[in-house]
Formats: structure tokens, sequence, C-alpha cells
């Protein structure tokens, strides 16, 4: 390899590709395993940045479902990637802002770019109690002093 062999290689694929339908989305990865997530499950989708770049994957699109385990992680790289974030800039509540900021990044961080009202209903349910004259009391932790 030439002393500047490394500056013509690209970045190592990390999926062969990316597609969805009105149902779902499918990533199959370079070792053959395919992850799939359905739309209706989908809760939240972040932008996972490395500091890895910019001649290894440095950027990738994680979906992930309502149980917070199940969902698909889509390298930038990835064939279909261009139209699955076309498609992703479509759903409400969708933080265009958050993606261009995470995309600007070279250090590791993660950066929701769309959270689900189901999500933050249920969020909001763990930290209230019924209602009381029509409005939501807080719950408090078991141990300590209730005010």
């Amino acid at each position: 390899m030439s002393v500047f062999g490394f500056l013509r290689r690209s970045k190592q694929k990390a999926a062969h590709g990316v597609t969805y339908t009105d149902d779902a989305v499918s990533v199959v990865r370079s070792d053959g395993i395919a992850e799939t997530i359905r739309w209706d499950d989908l809760d939240e989708v972040g932008v996972l940045t490395t500091d890895e770049g910019p001649f290894r994957e440095d950027v990738f699109f994680l979906l992930t479902g309502a149980d917070g385990k199940s969902g698909c992680v889509v390298p930038q790289s990835s064939d279909g990637c261009d139209q699955l974030l076309e498609r992703l800039q479509q759903l409400p509540g969708f933080d265009h802002e958050a993606v261009i900021k995470a995309m600007s990044s070279t250090s590791k961080r993660k950066v929701c770019v769309l959270e689900k009202a189901s999500r933050l209903t249920r969020s909001l349910r763990r930290t209230t109690g019924p209602a009381v004259d029509g409005k939501m009391q807080p719950t408090y932790p078991v141990r300590g002093k209730h005010p």
C-alpha cells in the first residue's frame, strides 16, 4: 500500500442496505442479520455519532421500539439511508435542527430527533398518580417524606 493509500479507502459499509414500506423499516447488516421495526412500534429516532470518522462509519440512525429493546441501527452509509431520512423527516415531531447539530458532531453522542407522544404519555403515567378534581397528582418515592 502506498503512503497515501488510506485516502483511497472508503468508509467500510456496516450494512448492505435499508428499505422501508408503508408498514416497516428493515436493515440487512453486513453479517446477513436483518433488523426490522414496524412504523406502529417506532417510539424514538436518535442519531448516534462517534469520534471514529471520517475513515470509519461515525453516524448511525437509531430506530427504537416501544419496548426500548427492539429496533434498527442504520449506518449513514447504508444504501437507502438518504431515502429513509427523507421519510423520517415527514413524521410529526421530527426535529430537523437536532439532526443538523448531530451530523456536525465529531464526538461520541446520542441525540433524540423524534420522540413519539406514546412514549411521553407512558413517562407521564410513571410520574403522576390518579386525578383529583381533574388534575393529575404527582407521585412520590416510597422512601422519604411526602411534601
